[in-house]
């Protein structure tokens, strides 16, 4: 893992996202060299396209890479097979394709040439599809991977298992084993337990390991300080459980969370660059996205009213930053009587006080567009834990520890729980998004909120979570 402004990336989607950078950026010179023999002149015919052609190239770099990562190409455990992958590339080279098409009729500059940009364009899907089947093949080498080796093998060394359980959730590191520890009750796979008379130190070497993660149950009982500070002391990295957690699965767990570690580890920063940051992106991208989907939010206003000429927005008290009340604006997709008994409920599968219009909002996002107004007033971030009602927040907090912390931050459209965890529908679900929440709210940055941003756009195009 490679972490970029507080957020933990798998190195090798980095070096697959450079990879695919390069096939971008130099597909458009291969396609303009085999089209016109040169990328130097201007083609037969006229136009000066050379002139702006690294202009081109950098466009469709972005452009295509966006798409990429809207459709989920770029998520650290994409469990999508071969077939999966290749429809989602499939759909991310036809979004580009529009895109281009619609930049090249306003910006006369972006155009290729349809000749040009047709052979540019399969050389670019060919390139993707060779760089895919290999990254495919070699991140599922263990040759490769860190080699790491758990100390202990009771309670807490069993949660390992527990949330790896795909290959997919293992593709930066192999587990070698668990070492048991006295005084531990086994818990974990017999057949990666490992007993042995050497330290910590000889057996790192016999078996190559490249990291230790400390999963000692109970350290009052036994914790071989010695041991593992020796390995330390000699190059060998030292992870405790939940530092490992955050870092391979980007949550922080409940189960193993203590007060101390929130207290010592670095993250949960808050200051006024940080709010003016993150306002001023919140302002912009909210206002640019108005611009953009008002007639789509114009014609959404028509529909609902005039479906049972009930009112058009739903408002609803949210608890915001700081435990402070929000109303938050969403275009109705129930039936008006939706609630009249006055208690919250929570939306299920197939919820019959939807309305089919309703559905259809819903599945699409569309319905919480009016949420850019709460953005624009601050009561909301662009980026953010979802905000939950007085109800529940007052229920959650008196069950599920650590529930309170996700309101030091302001809630938000989408967010990291979003992505990574489908629609919660009950108590559960919200202790598994909870996790989420805490990554989110320690590890803030413009960085992570681009990429939550970007990975919405799955979500929304698959409709994933929606009820």
């Amino acid at each position: 893992m490679i972490r970029v402004f507080k957020h933990y990336i798998p190195k090798s989607l980095i070096f697959l996202a450079i990879a695919e950078f390069l096939l971008f950026l130099g597909s458009i010179y291969v396609g303009t060299y085999i089209r016109y023999g040169s990328v130097d002149t201007a083609p037969p015919g006229g136009g000066d396209f050379p002139e702006g052609l690294g202009y081109i190239s950098v466009v469709y770099t972005f452009i295509m890479m966006s798409a990429l990562t809207a459709v989920g190409l770029y998520q650290r455990h994409l469990r999508a097979g071969i077939g999966g992958m290749f429809l989602r590339l499939i759909m991310a080279f036809l979004i580009g394709l529009v895109a281009m098409v619609v930049l090249g009729y306003f910006f006369p500059l972006l155009f290729l040439g349809r000749g040009a940009f047709g052979i540019s364009y399969g050389v670019s899907l060919l390139g993707i599809l060779l760089a895919r089947y290999i990254f495919i093949r070699i991140v599922s080498l263990n040759a490769i991977k860190k080699r790491i080796l758990v100390i202990g093998a009771g309670e807490k060394a069993s949660l390992i298992e527990q949330y790896f359980k795909r290959k997919s959730d293992r593709r930066e590191f192999n587990l070698v084993g668990y070492v048991h520890l006295p005084h531990e009750d086994v818990q974990v796979d017999p057949e990666k337990v490992i007993e042995t008379d050497l330290t910590f130190m000889e057996l790192c070497k016999k078996m190559d390991i490249d990291e230790l993660v400390v999963a000692v149950t109970d350290r009052r009982k036994y914790f071989p300080v010695d041991d593992i500070l020796d390995c330390k002391m000699s190059g060998i990295e030292v992870v405790d459980l939940l530092t490992f957690f955050e870092r391979q699965s980007g949550r922080i767990v409940l189960d193993i969370l203590q007060p101390s570690w929130l207290i010592y580890s670095d993250g949960f920063s808050q200051g006024n660059m940080r709010a003016i940051s993150k306002r001023l992106f919140d302002i912009t991208a909210s206002l640019l996205l108005l611009v953009l989907v008002s007639p789509i939010m114009l014609l959404t206003a028509i529909l609902v009213f005039l479906q049972d000429f009930g009112p058009i927005f739903y408002k609803q008290i949210r608890v915001g930053q700081n435990w402070r009340l929000v109303q938050v604006l969403k275009f109705r997709s129930m039936r008006v009587d939706a609630e009249k008994d006055g208690k919250p409920q929570w939306a299920t599968k197939g919820d019959t006080r939807v309305t089919p219009l309703g559905r259809f909002i819903r599945k699409t996002r569309i319905d919480e567009l009016p949420q850019l107004i709460n953005v624009l007033r601050g009561d909301m971030s662009f980026v953010g834990p979802r905000p939950e009602r007085p109800q529940f927040v007052s229920e959650f907090s008196e069950n599920i520890p650590y529930y309170a912390e996700r309101h030091r931050v302001k809630p938000g459209i989408t967010g990291w729980a979003q992505i990574c965890y489908p629609y919660g529908a009950s108590e559960k679900d919200t202790i598994a998004k909870l996790q989420y929440d805490l990554y989110y709210v320690k590890n803030y940055s413009l960085f992570l909120d681009l990429t939550i941003l970007f990975q919405t756009a799955e979500v929304i195009l698959l409709g994933k979570g929606a009820r």
